[in-house]
């Protein structure tokens, strides 16, 4: 059965018997859509936190189930990650080091190259949320410096990181799980010959797109360049071993992915040991402190959330029903994108990959990666990172809305499913 046809399928099966966690998710969707009620402006992590809320209230998921759903490894990820990025910042470290990548950039459109293939390969080795955390108050930073859109670089980055780390099986969770569940003899080499020259042609296309949505900030006057100084020497050299410890820690688990996978470890351990110079130090409380604390609790909120529709099994019932067709790419990549963004992509992908029965090839699950990963560029809620890149900018005074996301993000996703479906 061809995409189209099961599309209509999944709307009137989802319509015909909603469930109440369900309802609760397409009100978060649509409140993080107006972000207002009457005279009240709702934060993204306070929609989502109303949404968690309501689902314990009404029942559909108990107090145990609720912490059951929380996932710790992602908090302590993020809590070590912000820990990294806020020293990084505060001390004037991270605004050199992204100073020396984009000093060669000569005019608009070369900055915005620049920004969307640099974020979008390192994403491929350091995680597309890492990249996010850390590379928020770097394009801000450019913004003001340079004259440019702050939309614009939000943008930039958001679809830069979530396309870029589409090609690695490290560049985000979900594809982590592929590479392990799917029993991958060389996950490396499987993700960067399948998804590598599609995942190129679609950075290429995010800056085709970008272009057209924003064409007044091309073509301005040549960019003027200034060197940065490291405002705090203290917390830059703690800094400076956080990230060191980072790719160490990064270059480890490549190795034991691709050759030991019996021995890899947590990526909360990336992230915890390599904010541990920062932990440790007298300077801890002052970095702690101004983390983005309601990230974590949008997290918490999301667990919860997503759990109760997990639970509620409509996503399950609607696979089962859609077996005998669910090993087609067309097939894998139209359910990745739409139920990535009901029950998120990594429990999206934990039930599809079993859902396919044995057998499963290596196109199959490249699909699954690549589709599930796209996901994040048609809505704001279908990619952590793209949360963590709004929460980051609200807190410096900047911010997009769920539609101004979405008419970019939407034909950014069709045209990104298009090319992997013709590359595999």
């Amino acid at each position: 059965m061809a995409a189209e046809s099961f599309v209509p399928s999944f709307i009137s099966s989802f319509l015909s018997s909603p469930d109440l966690s369900v309802i609760v998710l397409l009100c978060v969707l649509l409140l993080t859509a107006l972000r207002q009620v009457g005279s009240l402006r709702l934060q993204i992590w306070q929609v989502m936190t109303l949404g968690a809320l309501a689902v314990l209230l009404l029942g559909e998921i108990s107090p145990e189930e609720a912490l059951r759903a929380i996932n710790i490894d992602v908090l302590l990820f993020l809590f070590g990650a912000f820990c990294v990025g806020e020293a990084l910042n505060r001390s004037g470290y991270l605004a050199c080091l992204g100073s020396q990548i984009v000093s060669r950039a000569k005019n608009t459109d070369q900055l915005v190259l620049l920004v969307i293939f640099s974020t979008g390969l390192l994403s491929a080795v350091l995680m597309n949320d890492t990249l996010a955390i850390m590379g928020t108050p770097l394009v801000l930073r450019f913004s003001r410096k340079y004259g440019v859109s702050p939309k614009l670089m939000l943008f930039a980055l958001a679809f830069g990181i979530t396309t870029g780390s589409v090609m690695s099986p490290i560049g985000n969770p979900q594809n982590l799980l592929i590479a392990i569940d799917g029993n991958l003899e060389s996950p490396f080499v499987t993700f960067l010959s399948s998804l590598a020259l599609p995942t190129i042609i679609n950075l290429i296309l995010v800056y085709a797109v970008l272009k057209l949505f924003f064409s007044q900030e091309f073509g301005k006057p040549a960019l003027v360049h200034s060197e940065e100084v490291i405002s705090d020497p203290e917390l830059a050299d703690l800094s400076k071993k956080a990230l060191f410890l980072m790719l160490v820690l990064i270059t480890c688990k490549i190795l034991l992915v691709e050759f030991l996978p019996a021995w890899d470890f947590n990526l909360s351990w990336i992230a915890l040991i390599s904010a541990s110079p920062i932990l440790l130090s007298k300077r801890r409380t002052e970095v702690v402190k101004n983390i983005d604390w309601t990230t974590l609790v949008f997290f918490v909120s999301m667990f919860v959330l997503m759990g109760s529709v997990w639970i509620s099994g409509t996503c399950q019932e609607l696979l089962s029903r859609m077996s005998p067709q669910l090993g087609s790419v067309p097939a894998i990549l139209t359910l990745s994108i739409i139920l990535s963004q009901l029950i998120s992509n990594v429990p999206f992908v934990a039930l599809y990959l079993p859902a396919m029965g044995g057998g499963v090839s290596q196109e199959q699950l490249m699909a699954l990666a690549a589709g599930s990963t796209i996901a994040g560029n048609l809505l704001i809620l279908g990619a952590a990172s793209n949360v963590i890149i709004l929460q980051n900018a609200e807190k410096e005074g900047e911010t997009f809305s769920f539609v101004e996301f979405a008419q970019i993000g939407i034909l950014i996703c069709v045209l990104d499913a298009i090319i992997y479906f013709i590359f595999l």
